[in-house]
């Protein structure tokens, strides 16, 4: 919903919180359920309100387990049978500097105002590891906004006494803590009262009147970003930009006024402006984020403008790029065919209007986010969160590399009119192997990510993936594929859970950047082996389709699955072991075999 995408008018959002939910609930979309225990230090109700509208917005549809005012301690370190009995997929502690009653006098020590410190960490610390121990799901934590007033002025930022140092301290300690332990976030705080506006974030009138720790009209911009944090965390994070050319990434048009003409570079403010947001995008190729272009122009102009000699982008930096005078919709289709997503995981960027506005149309649950004017491009797209970064893998660095890989595959394919022959020439090689430490990020990255390639689209956290792998009662695989274009990465991940003689696929999944190019098969190869040590006889598969994974309808079949059962939720597949099992794979060289 365009109107739930940043910049959003907050006041319109609080005064029609129960009509935008009925729009959400009647878009027929399919949601993935979480629940969200929400542990508050202060008035917590409006903020589980509106976080509500901005997870259905992401695709999550969650139910809520509601601390009482004031009560996240008690219900964090003492226990209570409500909140055991949610189960929490993920818990939010909702803390502020006004849980921080007592701060440095300028009479104490600084002795004194180390053991203050420690208190309040060693009871955050007490929290956060009875959480982590009792329900093994990922915590989000605020740090702290700063104080509304410094008593010692300026000097209160670097003085031990001041309250700006004082809380600035305990952040740096929530921050050394969440770089050591997995599952454990911050919401900044401190960075979004800031933006807001630490004077109108910090109103006191809320809190005297309704014990809300911030001003009621700030909280969708909390509210917001926790939504980002949790969709981050359960794969529903966008993989790619996909950007118009004239008047997005340059000022003018290319075709229009010459290569010579269009406004890019630091000579002249609108080309600052253009490049520095060409610097940006550039950037965000570091967390993973695939370039792409969608312009109506002729193609030489299109490149022409990427090679300004002022440009920051060059053709090099995209994966696909479309420069036609084809419907940008219908580029957008194409752009996401090529590489293997589905249009809702890219964003479109287009200072046009009506182009936006075809694009959304056309295209169900599309992003095409109002950009403004070319100075707030960096901001609205910034602060939208569609890259939030909760974990950060080796392949999700190299992403833009591999997806150009993929394309000298694609290309390399035209040369042959026998797939087994490009098969063969790509020189493949994999590492199959039981779940590892070194993965345990990634498997639970893939987990949440892919769609189209997962029979049961059933999502796990890091820790119930450490904990599936850790269980001798499960089988894990997990499959990295490399050829001769380069390493493709984790790209299969396969859990079965032994029962007895009989091992049942709780989840099969594969990245579709290695469609057709027997992986598949090089996982079945190994899961077979692996079944017969287990002592394993017969493996049961399991289809539960989506609007999303239809491809896969087959897919036991195609490996010599049986048909077991069949209903609208799904289907139920048999394959008998045989001493003679012979492999599939006939193209993958397997390295470490399981």
């Amino acid at each position: 919903m365009k109107e739930l995408e940043y910049p959003f008018d907050a006041s319109w959002i609080l005064s029609n919180r129960r009509k935008i939910r009925r729009s959400l609930l009647a878009g027929n979309r399919n949601y993935i359920e979480k629940k969200v225990a929400v542990l508050g230090g202060s008035t917590t109700a409006n903020i589980i309100q509106i976080l509500d509208l901005f997870l259905m917005n992401q695709g999550i549809k969650a139910t809520f387990y509601e601390s009482e005012y004031g009560m996240y301690y008690e219900d964090a370190v003492f226990g209570n049978q409500e909140l055991s009995a949610f189960h929490p997929d993920i818990i939010y502690i909702h803390t502020t500097n006004r849980n921080v009653p007592e701060v440095p006098a300028v009479s104490d020590s600084i002795e004194t105002i180390d053991v203050l410190l420690e208190s309040y960490m060693k009871r955050f610390r007490t929290i956060w590891e009875k959480l982590s121990e009792n329900y093994a799901c990922p915590i989000i934590q605020n740090n702290f906004e700063m104080p509304l007033f410094r008593l010692l002025g300026n000097r209160d930022a670097w003085d031990k006494h001041g309250t700006v140092n004082f809380l600035s301290r305990m952040n740096q300690q929530f921050y050394e803590y969440a770089e050591i332990h997995k599952d454990f976030f911050i919401c900044d705080i401190n960075y979004i009262s800031a933006d807001y506006g630490l004077k109108e974030w910090s109103d006191t009138f809320y809190w005297n009147m309704y014990k809300y720790a911030l001003n009621v009209n700030a909280i969708p911009y909390l509210s917001f970003n926790i939504a980002n944090i949790i969709k981050s965390i359960f794969g529903k994070n966008k993989k790619g930009l996909v950007l118009d050319l004239d008047n997005t990434l340059w000022g003018g048009v290319v075709g229009d006024d010459g290569v010579e003409n269009i406004k890019i570079g630091p000579e002249t403010p609108p080309g600052q402006v253009y490049l520095e947001f060409q610097e940006y995008v550039k950037q965000l190729k570091q967390i993973g984020v695939i370039l792409n272009i969608n312009s109506k122009n002729d193609s030489s102009n299109a490149l022409a403008g990427l090679r300004h000699p002022n440009s920051a982008l060059a053709p090099e930096d995209f994966i696909e790029i479309r420069a036609n005078w084809e419907s940008k919709d219908r580029n957008m289709y194409s752009i996401a065919d090529a590489i293997h997503l589905l249009p809702e995981s890219l964003v479109f960027v287009d200072d046009n209007p009506a182009e936006r506005h075809i694009v959304r149309e056309q295209i169900p649950n599309i992003c095409a986010p109002e950009i403004g004017e070319s100075h707030e491009y960096i901001q609205n797209i910034d602060r939208n969160g569609f890259f939030e970064v909760t974990y950060l893998s080796d392949d999700d660095l190299k992403r833009n590399e591999m997806y150009k890989e993929n394309a000298e595959r694609i290309k390399l394919l035209g040369s042959f009119s026998d797939y087994g022959e490009y098969l063969c020439s790509l020189n493949m090689r994999a590492i199959i192997k039981p779940f590892e430490p070194v993965y345990l990020a990634r498997i639970a990255q893939l987990t949440n990510k892919s769609n189209q390639f997962n029979l049961t689209t059933k999502r796990y956290t890091q820790a119930e993936i450490e904990e599936v792998s850790n269980n001798v009662n499960f089988i894990t695989l997990y499959g990295k594929l490399e050829d001769r274009f380069g390493d493709n990465g984790v790209v299969s991940v396969c859990i079965g859970r032994i029962d007895g003689d009989v091992c049942h696929m709780d989840l099969w999944l594969m990245s579709c950047r290695v469609l057709k190019r027997d992986m598949e098969y090089a996982m079945m190869d190994s899961l077979v082996s692996k079944c017969i040590v287990a002592g394993v006889v017969k493996i049961r598969g399991y289809y539960y389709p989506t609007s999303k994974n239809g491809m896969v309808k087959q897919f036991y079949e195609t490996m010599g699955f049986s048909l077991v059962s069949e209903s609208p939720e799904g289907t139920v597949w048999s394959f008998d072991i045989e001493k003679s099992y012979t492999k599939q794979n006939k193209y993958i060289q397997v390295e470490v075999e399981v």
